[in-house]
């Protein structure tokens, strides 16, 4: 079954009734999270006074792209926070802008995927809060934002990452999940996290929530991200400007979905996949391990729409470890400074995690490859920011010692402008069609999924990405009706 199940358990849903009663737990819909403006002034006011990291079930509310960039105390604004890449920077005429997820709870914008996941079989009452355990498989972010969720929705968690993953994701994650299994390897090894998944599926309590197969992150991405990029566009853009690009790497390929959002709104951008040149699955069917933490590879994941990607990217995982270090340390934003960066831009720099920097490198391939101009605007996100990569910078610091503001230079020359237009190709249908068979290795073989879906995926597209993006609303119905019977939204 491709579409999202949402068959109800009730004596599950009534345990987690009577739960979310017991700890206060309000569910948002996903309009409010598309449009938080319509959020409830009473569940405001608590946000008012409320740190954006808490743990608070009235965070749930802070899964937007539209927070105000504010640690604590925030409520919403009208567009999304974003990082525009000046040209003198990027090296390209055309705007490059992308949304930050620095702003979400946890600063990552994982938390809505997981939340996509979850609330769900929550809701249904599949997922039984007081017997389940949320398994959340992933190669950093995905746990994180899954076990953060699982918090504030009063259910535990199990996280699971490759152990390879910075300190910072494995320190904050003791103070959140229930559980951590560290897995082999880096953000490649994707496998090993499944086989882990198979040994816990043995036991009953244990739900998996894979990230790679839930329906319920490209929906998420589709009803929330898309719309909120196609409201940034059309808030910044000039006189005569177009949106051309979208480009998004592929951790469990659920950003990929707001790409279709937007090939709808505009028919004529070119939608972009991104992956590390180290592993370079898409493009070449290959293998091997990288440094682009976020993004998981040596398969095509289950949700990636691949019959609507125009083009993949392969990025060096040197270009974003180099430009992480350009961004992040004094001597590479005085460099940034010469070139006209303002203060203000610095701080957003900032913003940019280390897949955010390889998103960003994708966006400026692309619009080399297609020579885009001034009238051209190519948009992605920034799944998180460089706070969780301060490790990174110092590893860099040992490696390769003092920064200087000569080696600022020539890693902005080297790693941002040198960049050239190899290592990525247009997807004509019979390529698309190759991509997308890969999935048979890990998702019929591996995994155990029905090679009829699989088909459906490619041939039937109303009957599978049109119909999961369209349970939104259905989705919106069970949570309204869930807060109806706790009785606290109304009681605020």
């Amino acid at each position: 079954m491709v579409r999202i199940d949402l068959t109800k358990n009730m004596e599950g849903l009534a345990h987690n009734i009577e739960n979310a009663k017991e700890h206060g737990v309000i569910i948002p819909t996903f309009a409010q999270m598309e449009n938080p403006e319509t959020v409830p002034e009473p569940v405001k006011a608590k946000l008012a006074k409320t740190g954006l990291w808490d743990v608070d079930p009235m965070n749930l509310f802070r899964i937007t792209w539209k927070n105000e960039p504010k640690e604590s105390g925030g409520l919403f604004r009208e567009i999304p926070n974003y990082v525009e890449i000046p040209s003198a920077v990027s090296g390209v005429p055309c705007r490059i802008i992308a949304m930050a997820g620095k702003w979400f709870p946890t600063g990552c914008h994982k938390v809505g995927a997981s939340f996509g996941c979850l609330v769900p079989r929550l809701v249904t009452g599949q997922f039984d809060s007081t017997r389940h355990h949320a398994v959340w498989p992933s190669t950093g972010n995905y746990c994180r934002g899954g076990a953060f969720n699982s918090k504030l929705l009063a259910c535990e968690s199990v996280a699971i990452l490759p152990e390879d993953m910075s300190k910072e994701r494995f320190d904050w994650l003791k103070t959140i999940a229930s559980q951590i299994i560290a897995t082999p390897g880096c953000e490649s090894n994707v496998k090993e996290i499944f086989d882990k998944t198979w040994e816990l599926k043995k036991d009953p309590s244990m739900m998996i929530f894979n990230q790679f197969a839930e329906m319920g992150n490209p929906l998420w991405h589709y009803n929330v991200t898309g719309r909120a990029l196609a409201d940034l566009f059309e808030a910044v853009k000039k006189p005569g400007q177009r949106l051309s690009g979208a480009c998004f790497t592929s951790g469990s390929a659920g950003t990929m979905s707001a790409g279709d959002l937007l090939k709808d709104r505009y028919p004529h951008l070119k939608l972009a996949v991104g992956e590390a040149l180290q592993c370079p699955t898409i493009l070449n069917n290959g293998f091997g391990g990288h440094r682009i933490e976020g993004i998981g590879d040596k398969h095509i994941p289950w949700i990636h729409n691949v019959r609507n990607t125009d083009m993949v990217i392969d990025i060096d995982d040197e270009d974003s470890q180099r430009l992480l270090r350009l961004f992040n340390t004094p001597e590479g934003q005085t460099y940034l400074k010469s070139l006209g960066v303002d203060d203000e831009q610095l701080e957003s720099f900032t913003w940019m995690g280390i897949s955010g920097i390889a998103n960003v490198l994708c966006c400026i391939k692309m619009a080399k490859y297609y020579e885009l101009t001034e009238k051209d605007v190519v948009c992605t996100v920034l799944t998180d920011s460089a706070v969780m990569y301060k490790s990174r910078v110092a590893e860099l610091e040992e490696m390769y010692g003092a920064y200087t503001a000569q080696a600022a230079e020539l890693d902005h020359n080297l790693h941002m402008l040198g960049l050239r237009t190899d290592s990525m190709a247009e997807l004509n249908y019979q390529e698309r069609k190759r991509v997308h068979n890969l999935k048979y290795y890990t998702w019929i073989e591996q995994q155990q999924m029905d090679v009829d879906d699989l088909n459906a995926l490619w041939y039937d597209t109303e009957g599978t990405w049109d119909a999961v993006h369209a349970q939104v609303d259905e989705l919106d119905e069970l949570i309204n009706a869930f807060n109806e019977e706790t009785g606290l939204l109304k009681a605020l």
